[in-house]
């Protein structure tokens, strides 16, 4: 099974990373009859819905990226996708025990390199990312105070956010220490991605 043509389209996808995508998928709809991973109206769309959701955010990790932290990570997007592409330290953080067994099982069976951290984030040490990432996790004042042990300067934030990313960002505040960037999902419409940094 290869990723669909559209998908390679849009990528520089090798024949090893496609193969590993599609076993993912696989092992995902295999769970999904006994672990509520992804809504299941979007099984049909699941190339696009999540893995191609997931994989706009690759370019926009440096190719010297050490290590990249993803939170509440669920299904394993986009942490998983960003791991079968990048060369970085990957880190997910999953509390839910069943998810994080299933991230583990992708892991292993997929032959994806990523560590899997079966807890919350607020209990976790910080990491040292230089890119942290989250899709559909909290808000986004609520998100920067779970991930506020874990961002630096160096840090660069990358989510993936529905409608109400505007108004989210709007309810920041002024917010002199962190600066931002909205652009147009390139999957949904109503959707956004927010490339967001913290000063010192």
């Amino acid at each position: 099974m290869r990723p669909p043509a559209a998908l390679a389209g849009r990528l520089d996808v090798s024949r090893e990373t496609g193969e590993k995508l599609a076993a993912y998928v696989a092992l995902l709809e295999k769970w999904q009859t006994r672990v509520n991973l992804v809504s299941a109206s979007t099984l049909p769309d699941i190339w696009n819905r999540h893995i191609w959701d997931s994989a706009q955010l690759v370019p926009l990790v440096p190719a010297n990226t050490r290590r990249i932290l993803d939170v509440g990570s669920g299904a394993g997007f986009p942490g998983l996708v960003l791991a079968a592409f990048c060369d970085a330290e990957c880190h997910l953080v999953e509390s839910d025990q069943k998810k994080a067994i299933f991230l583990q099982t992708v892991v292993r069976e997929c032959g994806i390199p990523a560590t899997i951290h079966t807890a919350r984030i607020e209990s976790l040490p910080s990491l040292g990312a230089d890119i942290v990432t989250a899709r559909a996790l909290a808000p986004m004042d609520k998100l920067l105070d779970l991930l506020a042990h874990q961002l630096t300067p160096a840090s660069r934030c990358l989510f993936l956010k529905g409608a109400q990313a505007k108004s989210e960002l709007a309810a920041l505040g002024t917010r002199p220490e962190l600066s931002w960037e909205l652009t147009a999902s390139l999957t949904n419409p109503a959707a956004f991605v927010v490339d967001l940094t913290v000063s010192s």
